[in-house]
């Protein structure tokens, strides 16, 4: 509480009207109460918003004018009569509040003195002389003038015991207050004894009371003497409970600062009169101790030179301080960090190549780039590691690649995932400044692994995140360049760290919302999913034997033979990787387990007429059972960031005029496409011995299952062309037949991507020929040879040869 009659200790700012500093030359003078003849105050007034401040009568204040709406204000009072209504906003955040945000009862205030800044804001020096309240607005722009009433105060009470008592309470408190503060004077106390009214004494106190804008208001707007007055001796009772828990709360920090300085002087003293004895120094043990580790670990030496620096700090402070805890935390990291430490690599060729064929089957490109860099690095040591990206959907075997890599090599493994990672902290560290910082994953790593050359897997690299605090991808453009990351510098170390021995491996599923710059420092190697037969192999060598042994039973408990197996893929799961057939071999597993539990001996059959017992009905029905085999009926082929997808598009020609209606949550570029393929199928009509009129009396309704799932991707052109071409000539094409193509309004046939996950979903769904781009006709290596041979692949460059090859 700031208490004197000429001030409000509201502090500035530079957003419009504030108080400025007292002793300013405008202000001089203030002090004293400026008695005047009280002036003919006008129906209309320019108004003025003030905030963080109500104005109170009696009160003279200097206000720094900012805005222009408040200078053209107090320009249009000066040109006039010099009165001014002053009147508090709502919220104070506002830099141009409308009449709605302005308090309807201010205070009408003459202009005493102003001063004319070089930027054209003002200082103005004005006393509050009559209440009124705001009835409307008769000008916004440029500044605001309204029509007000003069609020005519009530006679004051008449002085009664309770009146005199209840002054006297709002005296008492407000020197209790000042007191506990230490700004109580005699001069404060003549003040407040010398005001007899108690609606000015009760004024004069909440003008000085650091009360919330709407709690100064509320006693402005009550103009009952009396009723005001109790109103200030409620937000008195109130400070002056704050006040006196503040002045404990002091008084107890103050003695126990004293307490402290009186036990650092009496440690010291023990500490002396140990060293004077030749007892036990368990500080100069440590330090000592800390010193020779620094000494004898290889380490580069900048590193050492900044441990040894920081340990002549610790040396210094007392072991109880503060900072002594974070120096020593710093002192342990930068020992625990393995600088130099490396494993050494295996590079026999032909082991490594056991080593990856033995955990994974297939895999042919991923086995063959790391062998490539075990050949390097044995006839070039000081090769940089690679970074490489595995890209592919869920259950392909990305990260369980990267562990047996490392056991190829020979290296520590080190796995952290960047899915949802929003914060640059994670990767560089925090400041040591911060209470409980510490280094960036990257450095806390090392340290698990213990060593400088370990292999690190940063999953799911596509789905990082960024918000105020970074962008966690852009700290990893160092971690990942070659040519950046021998010095990469943590916060919390400061120190730079060569990360060049380290092999990074990052897995995403899809490659699109990886950051361009990001996508440059990698060497992008896609996994797309896996045929029928590798994954009955990888069944049978890795997945069937893994949920024996972590369901508890044996391998003579059951018999899976390579039907049944097949079966379990094609009729039980739909997918690019393999989670979901590991979850149902696990089941059928269990519920063996369960039998031998109760007492069965086993073995137990599970055979293609006994496998619905274990896992119910047929999850997925092939593609031939569902009716396919009808006009408007047409199989496209989508790529997902779980991998390949078939996609059915159905199309309906009813009477109508010629509308086009799309359902099944389509996004924009499908939509363009549908566009697309009517427009080519209108230009055809005559090739196709229609009249030009067909499609005027024709609605087209063209649906995507499953309604429930976005679904967009410049794939689908051809599909919707044949499906309406299929629709008009009342022919459903060839059974077992899959397409996939971008249209042109000419009729070209654009290439498209994800051709192998394509190519693996239409195997999937027993469709055996798939219309491609002819552009395309190159990607059909990447496909595997196997695979290859049981599809038909018709490469077509325009929509005649599509609607050819479509239909029998």
């Amino acid at each position: 509480m700031c208490f004197a009659l000429d001030e409000v200790d509201l502090g500035t700012q530079e957003n419009g009207e504030f108080l400025v500093d007292i002793n300013d030359p405008l202000a001089a003078g203030i002090g004293d109460l400026i008695d005047m003849e009280e002036p003919d105050i006008p129906e209309e007034i320019p108004v003025m918003a003030v905030r963080d401040i109500v104005v109170f009568n009696y009160m003279i204040i200097p206000l720094f004018v900012g805005r222009s709406a408040s200078v053209e204000a107090v320009q249009e009072a000066l040109a006039e009569d010099k009165l001014l209504m002053l009147a508090t906003q709502k919220d104070s955040s506002l830099d141009e509040p409308g009449p709605e945000d302005i308090f309807s009862t201010g205070m009408v205030c003459m202009i005493m003195r102003t001063l004319k800044l070089p930027d054209g804001r003002l200082k103005v020096l004005v006393q509050a002389i009559q209440k009124a309240e705001i009835k409307e607005y008769v000008e916004v722009e440029p500044f605001l003038k309204a029509k007000i009433e003069l609020i005519v105060p009530p006679e004051d009470a008449e002085m009664t015991v309770e009146v005199e008592a209840l002054m006297r309470n709002v005296r008492d408190q407000t020197e209790k207050i000042l007191s506990i503060k230490g700004v109580l004077s005699s001069e404060l106390q003549a003040i407040l004894n010398g005001i007899e009214e108690p609606g000015r004494l009760a004024d004069l106190v909440v003008s000085n009371l650091r009360l919330k804008t709407a709690e100064s208001q509320s006693v402005l707007e009550t103009h009952d003497s009396v009723a005001r007055l109790r109103k200030v001796l409620e937000y008195l009772n109130k400070e002056l409970e704050v006040s006196t828990m503040q002045a404990k709360i002091q008084s107890e920090a103050k003695e126990e600062m004293g307490r402290t300085q009186r036990e650092y002087y009496l440690r010291e003293q023990i500490m002396a009169l140990k060293k004077e004895l030749g007892d036990f120094d368990e500080k100069s043990e440590e330090i000592e101790e800390l010193r020779m580790r620094f000494k004898k670990m290889r380490m580069p030496s900048l590193v050492k030179k900044e441990g040894l620096k920081q340990l002549g700090r610790l040396e210094m402070m007392h072991p109880d301080g503060s900072e002594a805890n974070t120096i020593r935390t710093y002192l342990d990291w930068l020992l625990d960090v393995p600088w130099r430490k490396v494993t050494k690599d295996h590079l026999d060729l032909k082991q490594a190549k056991d080593i990856l064929d033995e955990d994974h089957y297939g895999l042919d490109e991923i086995k063959e780039r790391i062998l490539e860099y075990l050949a390097v690095r044995k006839l070039n040591k000081t090769t940089k590691g690679p970074i490489l990206c595995f890209v592919g959907p869920p259950g392909v075997g990305k990260t369980s690649l990267g562990r047996s890599i490392a056991r190829a090599m020979g290296r520590k493994f080190y796995r952290f995932s960047l899915g949802g990672m929003r914060d640059e902290a994670e990767i560089r560290g925090h400041r040591r400044t911060y209470v409980g910082a510490m280094p960036g994953r990257i450095i806390q790593g090392l340290k698990t692994v213990q060593t400088s050359n370990p292999i690190f897997m940063l999953d799911e690299i596509d789905k990082v995140g960024a918000d105020y605090r970074g962008d966690p991808s852009s700290a990893l453009l160092e971690v990942l360049d070659p040519e950046q990351n021998n010095e990469f510098s943590d916060h919390y170390l400061n120190l730079p760290y060569d990360l060049s021995k380290v092999m990074f491996i990052t897995t995403a599923n899809m490659a699109d919302t990886i950051p361009g710059p990001l996508m440059d420092r990698m060497e992008l190697i896609t996994l797309s999913g896996y045929t029928l037969e590798e994954k009955l192999e990888i069944a049978k060598r890795y997945l069937l034997p893994r949920q024996i042994k972590e369901n508890g039973i044996n391998p003579k408990h059951i018999k899976l033979d390579d039907e049944t197996i097949s079966l379990i893929i094609s009729h039980y799961t739909r997918e690019a990787g393999l989670r979901n057939l590991e979850r149902e071999i696990g089941k059928v597993c269990r519920k063996v387990a369960r039998r031998i539990a109760e007492g069965g001996k086993g073995p137990y059959t599970v055979s293609k007429r006994t496998l619905a017992k274990y896992l119910g009905q047929f999850k997925v029905v092939p593609e031939e059972d569902e009716g396919m085999n009808m006009p408007g009926l047409v199989t496209g082929l989508a790529w997902t960031e779980v991998g390949g997808e078939i996609l059915t598009i159905e199309m309906s020609l009813l009477a109508g005029k010629g509308g086009l209606n799309l359902t099944g949550q389509l996004g924009d570029v499908m939509k363009e496409s549908a566009q697309a393929a009517l427009t080519v199928c209108r230009a055809k009509l005559s090739k196709f011995k229609l009249p030009d009129d067909y499609f005027e009396t024709k609605d087209l309704h063209i649906h995507v299952p499953a309604g429930a799932i976005p679904k967009d991707g410049p794939s689908a052109g051809i599909t919707m062309a044949v499906a309406i071409y299929s629709a008009m000539i009342g022919k459903p094409v060839k059974k077992g037949l899959a397409m996939t193509g971008e249209i042109t309004l000419r009729g070209r046939v654009l290439p498209i991507g994800g051709l192998k996950e394509k190519a693996l979903a239409a195997l999937r769904a027993n469709l055996t020929t798939i219309i491609i781009p002819h552009q395309n006709k190159k990607d059909l290596v990447e496909i595997p040879e196997d695979l290859r041979d049981k599809l038909t692949f018709i490469p077509v460059k325009n929509i005649d040869q599509v609607f050819r090859k479509a239909f029998d």
